[in-house]
């Protein structure tokens, strides 16, 4: 079955980095758009970032993480440097094809904290 698992979070002081991974099986890699989502209580997951080739990162992000994929091991990962307190989410990667915005598939989570 369609399976993306997480991993690598973590409590983190602020300035510190960690590096996730969402390894992905149960459909064909490299056909689907990844991208890395995060949510906090109360809110709306939001996106993070995604990779299609070029990359694409929300504001917040922009020069403090890089996401990457390695084809051959159907794996999608997030270098989060300069953490801050407000990275501190539940941190979810999804997969979804080229034809649509919806994200069919997603992982269960894992908790990044950083503290101050």
């Amino acid at each position: 079955q369609v399976q993306l698992v997480e991993s690598g979070g973590g409590l983190v002081q602020a300035g510190g980095s960690l590096r996730l991974s969402c390894a992905a099986s149960g459909f064909t890699f490299s056909d689907y758009i990844t991208g890395w989502f995060r949510q906090t209580p109360g809110k709306d997951r939001e996106l993070v970032a995604t990779i299609n080739g070029t990359p694409y990162y929300a504001d917040s992000v922009k020069g403090r993480f890089t996401i990457s994929r390695d084809n051959a091991k159907n794996t999608v990962y997030l270098q989060m440097n300069s953490l801050k307190p407000e990275d501190t989410a539940v941190y979810y990667c999804g997969a979804r094809t080229y034809y649509t915005s919806h994200y069919a598939y997603w992982g269960q989570g894992t908790q990044v904290t950083v503290s101050s």
